[in-house]
């Protein structure tokens, strides 16, 4: 598979784009929730939240309109040439001392650029690989292009460390980061105009008529997931679950930022570390969760996760210290895959395959939606600190009523005959 020439030239483009992403979005991060220039507050944490999630909850369905008429390869070069120069926009505006509602903007553009940059690599990909070696390819790919924007991360954090956390740092940080992204698009050159399609065989309908029929297929999905109680329960759970986390990582930056540590270096280093044994739990979760379901079914393992929210919450939240708080972290990241690993599989196997990618594109939004509206929400009601105990005992309350509801909810449908039994 690697040996593939074109294969590793159109690897060798996310490897540099996805490496780009990670050092511009900490970059961003840093100098929003833990510059030592400004007053970090919940408000500027959900905004942060808005301009990095909404892109890909709202431009996501309708992506797929342009990379199937556009030159994908053209997409590969000229989305980090645009996003390059964006970056350097928002560069200067924080050199001028501006970092308002212009500045969130520029981000905003460039978080929905790479949406279609995404999509376009997705979509090239079966035109360098065999059939055959597909699933393994994007698997691959995938997988390492991630690892390469945890690598992006922590360059970004390196040069932190010598140019600063404050405007002028920042700003040499995304100039760098505005660099590879034209990297990126020179790596794309290397790969033929034509080679990565579209291949239109016939005249296809114009785009506002396409347009109007991914607006149609959101409605006819979100008609089928109605229709279809395992579905609907599948989806309304991995949304609420994602609202309240959500909740959790706004309390959690903030705590870190202000309560957990004693200036805002040491709280960018403190939250990394969460963050990264929270990653921990999702790789432990991704290995056991395929033995576990085997054994006990989806609806159990589901069942069991929430409930195992509701008791760290309550064992490791309250207590407000920063070293339960890790064990929290690691302990809600096994919660948080385990249930999305379980519920993709439920989507899965339960929606027929003329409506799946109908109700998958409703589950994208859904997926990243509430946790927009979660910061919204914490925003107005958690404290400047992070410290909220009524919040954690509303979390706590929540993961345990939705625990038992999901039980009673799951067992009625089995019961009901639409699903063959508990282990299914």
């Amino acid at each position: 598979m690697v040996r593939g020439r074109d294969f590793r030239r159109l690897y060798a483009t996310r490897l540099v784009s996805q490496m780009t992403d990670g050092l511009f979005q900490v970059s961003l991060a840093g100098y929003l929730l833990f510059s030592p220039e400004r007053q970090t507050s919940a408000g500027r944490v959900a905004a942060a939240f808005a301009v990095v999630l909404l892109p890909y909850s709202v431009l996501g369905p309708f992506a797929g309109v342009f990379i199937d008429r556009w030159s994908r390869r053209q997409i590969l070069l000229w989305a980090p040439v645009l996003r390059g120069g964006l970056v350097a926009g928002t560069a200067a505006l924080l050199l001028a001392g501006h970092d308002g509602v212009g500045f969130f903007l520029g981000v905003l553009v460039v978080m929905g650029v790479n949406r279609f940059f995404l999509s376009a690599l997705s979509a090239s990909l079966p035109h360098v690989v065999r059939r055959e070696l597909l699933v393994t390819a994007n698997a691959f790919s995938v997988t390492s292009g991630t690892i390469i924007s945890f690598a992006g991360a922590g360059l970004g954090y390196l040069l932190r460390q010598v140019f600063g956390g404050g405007q002028g740092g920042t700003a040499a940080i995304l100039l760098c980061a505005a660099g590879c992204y034209g990297l990126t698009g020179l790596v794309a050159t290397t790969l033929g105009r034509r080679l990565l399609g579209p291949d239109l065989d016939e005249a296809a309908p114009q785009t506002r008529e396409a347009l109007g029929h991914v607006v149609r297929g959101l409605v006819d999905g979100a008609r089928r997931i109605r229709r279809d109680r395992p579905v609907a329960l599948a989806l309304a759970t991995i949304a609420f679950h994602r609202f309240w986390y959500g909740t959790w990582l706004m309390m959690t930056l903030l705590l870190y930022r202000y309560r957990f540590s004693d200036d805002a270096d040491e709280g960018l280093d403190r939250a990394a570390v969460v963050l990264g044994v929270s990653g921990l739990g999702y790789l432990l979760a991704a290995l056991v969760t395929p033995a576990v379901v085997r054994r006990i079914g989806k609806d159990a393992w589901i069942t069991v996760l929430l409930g195992v929210a509701a008791v760290s919450f309550a064992a490791f939240g309250l207590p407000f210290a920063d070293m339960a708080w890790l064990v929290l972290a690691f302990l809600l990241g096994v919660v948080s895959q385990g249930v999305k690993l379980s519920v993709d599989t439920i989507l899965q196997e339960t929606v027929a395959d003329a409506y799946r990618g109908r109700v998958f594109a409703v589950y994208d939004m859904l997926f990243n939606a509430p946790f927009v509206a979660a910061a919204a929400v914490a925003a107005l009601v958690i404290p400047a600190d992070g410290r909220s105990y009524p919040m954690l005992v509303v979390l706590i309350a929540a993961y345990a009523g939705a625990s038992l509801a999901y039980r009673v909810g799951s067992r009625s449908i089995r019961v009901n005959g639409r699903r063959p039994s508990w282990r299914s």
